[in-house]
Formats: C-alpha cells, structure tokens, sequence
C-alpha cells in the first residue's frame, strides 16, 4: 500500500509519496469484551485499511485478586510485560501509553507519525498495559511514551480512543477533511 502526503490545497499533482508499506499494531493486555468498544475499533481499523496494514494484538491479562501487595503488583506486571515483550520485533518502533508519558496534540502525533515514516519507521507499535500498567521491562523497551492525559481509563476504552487518533494522524498528513 502506498501512502501519499497532500499538500494544504489537496492538488493530486503535488502528491509527495511518504512511505510504500507501514504496519501499524497495537499491543492490548486482556480480551475486548464490550460490543460497542468492538464496533468502533472495527469501523477505525476499516478506514485506517487506506492507510496502512492495521492489527490489534491481544494478549493474555494475569489473573491476580482485588488486593495486591506491591511485590505481586510487580509480578503480575512483569509477566505481562514479558508477554508484551513476546510480540514486539526489534524493528519495531514502540509507543508505550502511559500516564507520565508526553502528551501531544493531534497535529503534533500526526506530524511524528509522518516523520518516522519519512525516515524509515515503518513498522509502528503501540502498547497498552493492564490495569496495573506496564513493566519497566516494556517501558524500557520502548522507543517513547504517549499520554493521552493524566485521567485514568479503561484499558478497553484506549484500544478505541488509541485507534481513532491513529485514523486521525492519517487524514491530518493526507490533508483530509476529517480533523477540524
């Protein structure tokens, strides 16, 4: 899939070609449950098919009870941190989510997200922890950290937030009508 970079004016004939074939995945602790979170990260991974080759991985979250000591919070982190750590390439450039990570607009994420395609990124990952968060392990691992605010949310409700801002980055470097 060729993906192409429009100018402000749209012209098809000042088209800059940005990259031949970029793969975006995103990397989820536990199972998607709900119908309604399904729906919606179906209809952004269908629109963002345009744009590149888009996955969600999913992988198994640690059983653990209601209350925790901080050693078996960090247990439980570490093992899914490994199972994390298991799906990521090292090719992969990696944005860890979490609530201490850089904030940025979405001029300012689609701008990056042209950049690493621009030089040479073009197998992008993002990770989204468990309801404890991520390892160090994976922290460590990534290339960088997001926020998306300092609110807490369901790790469920990221997958679809994540995704539409991953579709929204899209139609702001193709100069599409999407994002007012």
């Amino acid at each position: 899939m060729e993906i192409y970079c429009y100018p402000v004016d749209n012209s098809v004939d000042k088209m800059l070609k940005v990259v031949d074939k970029l793969n975006i995945k995103i990397i989820g602790v536990g199972k998607l449950k709900e119908k309604y979170f399904k729906a919606g990260i179906a209809e952004y991974s269908k629109r963002l098919g345009r744009f590149c080759k888009f996955q969600i991985v999913e992988v198994p979250d640690e059983k653990a009870p209601e209350s925790l000591s901080q050693a078996e919070m960090d247990e439980v982190m570490a093992k899914e941190g490994q199972r994390i750590l298991e799906k990521i390439k090292d090719k992969e450039y990696v944005y860890a989510l979490a609530i201490k990570g850089k904030e940025r607009t979405s001029e300012e994420f689609a701008k990056e997200i042209n950049q690493l395609t621009t030089y040479g990124h073009s197998d992008i990952t993002f990770v989204i922890g468990g309801s404890l968060g991520l390892s160090p392990e994976v922290l460590k691992r990534a290339n960088t950290q997001i926020s998306f605010g300092r609110f807490t949310l369901p790790h469920q409700l990221m997958r679809l937030v994540l995704t539409e801002q991953i579709y929204r980055a899209f139609t702001i470097i193709n100069g599409l009508p999407y994002h007012k």
